[in-house]
């Protein structure tokens, strides 16, 4: 299974492997305290919890930064994570967008491209969402995304939180 084509790509976004040397890049991005505002660590804005996340993202193996397909502009970060061969499951998350980007279909794209890519291999896909991010809250419901459950989740190296699960399944 090829969690890391070379690159995804629609009208709207590029995905393409995330590599060391996209952090500080990444992080111009990242650094703006609204983006983590509803989010479960709302303290991601800061470097040292950042570089925590990114450390994250180049141990999974399936970490993608997301550029703007028309400008080249680096405008978010998703990854594929816990792939379950025997289950035919794997979970798409850890993705933000920085504000320039919100409310204009990115994330969208983004997750169609992601989606489409890794049903090749699988036939569920897990989120999670922090029960009080409304935005992706929505996000998942505009994607179809049916809600699950409510479960605690430790994300890479960070506290236990609170989250939304949702499912798809593969056509």
């Amino acid at each position: 299974m090829d969690l890391q084509p070379s690159h995804l790509h629609n009208e709207l976004v590029t995905l393409r492997p995330l590599k060391n040397d996209d952090f500080e890049a990444l992080y111009l991005v990242a650094s703006d305290p609204l983006v983590w505002e509803q989010h479960p660590n709302p303290d991601r804005y800061k470097k040292e919890v950042f570089s925590n996340y990114f450390k994250g993202a180049m141990e999974s193996g399936g970490a993608f930064l997301i550029l703007n397909t028309g400008s080249g502009e680096i405008i978010g970060c998703s990854r594929y994570y816990d792939h379950v061969p025997e289950k035919k499951e794997i979970k798409i998350g850890y993705t933000f967008f920085g504000r320039s980007a919100w409310g204009k279909g990115y994330n969208r794209a983004a997750k169609d491209l992601m989606i489409r890519h890794v049903f090749s291999f699988v036939d569920t896909i897990i989120f999670h969402v922090g029960v009080n991010n409304i935005r992706s809250r929505k996000a998942m419901e505009k994607l179809g995304a049916e809600l699950i459950g409510i479960e605690d989740v430790a994300y890479y190296g960070e506290p236990t939180r609170q989250n939304c699960v949702y499912m798809v399944r593969k056509p």
